[in-house]
């Protein structure tokens, strides 16, 4: 008798749990500040460039630049493959564009030292960022 009692509760153990979330974790783990603050390095870092005279000074700052571009990408996909769903694209039809044009703006900024194309990129991620804000008030 005592031996089932046992196999039932190692049974209730081993169900696996349940969770539900509209992303793949629950709310409160996505933020586009993430994309923006390697953003503002990419445009800090282009300004600081046109400034500079230093060829060594200049060469570190693309090789860092070009990593801080990478890494604006990485956030914004994903926020794109992670955060957004089908019904975000229904309410927001040209989110997949904007989307597109902000990674492709940080691949451009990879190549840039020019900080009017690092202000460029910063614009399109404020324009997801105001997209995800205005969906985390919707729930």
């Amino acid at each position: 008798m005592r031996f089932a009692a046992l196999l039932r509760q190692l049974d209730r153990v081993q169900e696996p749990a349940t969770a539900r979330a509209h992303c793949d974790l629950p709310c409160g783990v996505y933020d586009p500040a993430q994309a923006r603050i390697e953003g503002e390095s990419v445009h800090g870092i282009q300004k600081k460039y046109q400034d500079a005279s230093d060829e060594e000074f200049k060469q570190r700052a693309i090789q860092i630049k070009e990593q801080r571009a990478e890494l604006v990408k990485y956030h914004l996909w994903v926020l794109w493959t992670d955060y957004f769903k089908p019904h975000h694209l229904e309410a927001y039809p040209d989110l997949h564009e904007k989307f597109w044009q902000a990674t492709k703006s940080a691949g451009e900024a990879k190549k840039s030292t020019d900080p009017s194309q690092g202000q460029k990129l910063l614009d399109q991620i404020d324009e997801i960022a105001n997209i995800f804000w205005e969906t985390k008030k919707a729930g």
